[in-house]
Parts: C-alpha cells; sequence; structure tokens
C-alpha cells in the first residue's frame, strides 16, 4: 500500500515477491587457482570499458551481436568484474586466521543474452549478469557456488525468457563442472 504524508510525496507503490532460486555447489579438491584459471579458460577477459565503448557506439543490432559474439569466451560470456572478496577476510582482525582464505566473485555475462531474456522479462536484467562465487576450502580444493538464472526467472512464467535462462544456466554449468571435474575432466552433466 503507497505510503502517504511528510518524506513519501510522489512515491508510488512498493510490492514484495518471494523469489526462490537454486543454487548449485561444486566442490572438488583441485587448487582454487587451478579452478578459478578454468573459469577463466571459457570467460573472455577483454578490455570492457573499450568493450562498452564499442557496443554503445553500434549502430545496428547485427554490429552489437557481432561484437559481442568476437568478444564472448567459449562459454560464451565475457567478465564484466571480478570482486576479491578475501581481502576484507584477510585485513578484519575479528576474522580467525583459519578462515582468511581465497573468496573471489566472478561477475560475468553476454549483453545479448541478457537483452534476449529482458526484452520479456525486465526483472531478468537483476539477474544476469551472472555470479560466480569461488572460494577456497580449508583443506585446500575449491567450492564454487552458482545460482541458477532459470529458477530466478521461474515466478515469471515467460517461456520465451525461462529458455534464454536455461541455455545461460546450461553453458555456465557446464564450465563449472568441467572446472570441478576430477582432473580437469567433464562431470557428469546434470540438467540445471
Amino acid at each position: 500500500m503507497p505510503q502517504t504524508g511528510p518524506g513519501h510525496e510522489g512515491l508510488g507503490r512498493e510490492q514484495v515477491q518471494t523469489v526462490l532460486v537454486r543454487r548449485h555447489v561444486l566442490e572438488t579438491n583441485r587448487p582454487f587457482s587451478d579452478v578459478l584459471d578454468g573459469i577463466y579458460g571459457g570467460i573472455s577477459r577483454p578490455d570492457i570499458g573499450r568493450l562498452f565503448d564499442e557496443l554503445a557506439a553500434s549502430t545496428s543490432y547485427d554490429e552489437f551481436s557481432s561484437l559481442v559474439h568476437q568478444a564472448e569466451g567459449s562459454a560464451g560470456l565475457i567478465l564484466f568484474l571480478q570482486l576479491n572478496l578475501d581481502i576484507a577476510l584477510t585485513l578484519d582482525p575479528q576474522v580467525p586466521a583459519e578462515h582468511r582464505r581465497r573468496l573471489v566473485r566472478v561477475i560475468a555475462g553476454n549483453p545479448v543474452t541478457m537483452g534476449q531474456m529482458t526484452r520479456h522479462v525486465t526483472d531478468a536484467g537483476s539477474y544476469a549478469p551472472v555470479t560466480i562465487l569461488v572460494a577456497e576450502t580449508s583443506d585446500g580444493g575449491t567450492r564454487v557456488s552458482y545460482d541458477s538464472v532459470a529458477s530466478a526467472l521461474a515466478p515469471y512464467r515467460d517461456q520465451a525468457a525461462s529458455q534464454v535462462a536455461e541455455r545461460l544456466d546450461n553453458e555456465v554449468l557446464t564450465l563449472l563442472r568441467h572446472v570441478t571435474g576430477p582432473s580437469g575432466a567433464a562431470a557428469p552433466i546434470m540438467a540445471p
């Protein structure tokens, strides 16, 4: 219900929706650096500022799509940002030494894929680009977490957006299963 009174002039309405998300957690005894390097084997790391400038200067969708395709990695993704979350853990005196391990959030996406989803469900822009969380475990292995975009879009009941999201999830999960599988070999693929 809209709020009224001082400080709420012009305030529209607010809705609260519950969105259940399927989180895929993949664990491996492979070292953190090997897993992160493997992920970057499928996600390109272009000069993102330059790429965004080129995309903004595109004069047609074909040109835009071509630039994205040229920039994307083998998993169809482009690195937008890497957040080294472990820096705060390393510096925080309240964090016990045994919890000071590598923790990286990889934010990656594909502008064409994002457009294919948001043309049907605007809120899909909240879930793409995707986040891949890579954490070093206490035993020297690695834990990788990924939230399924298709599950986040399920409440919108839009088949076209869901198909794009399922394809995106499959591309990401195929990459993650490959890099966390035994000796880098592909782990069995299960439907997202």
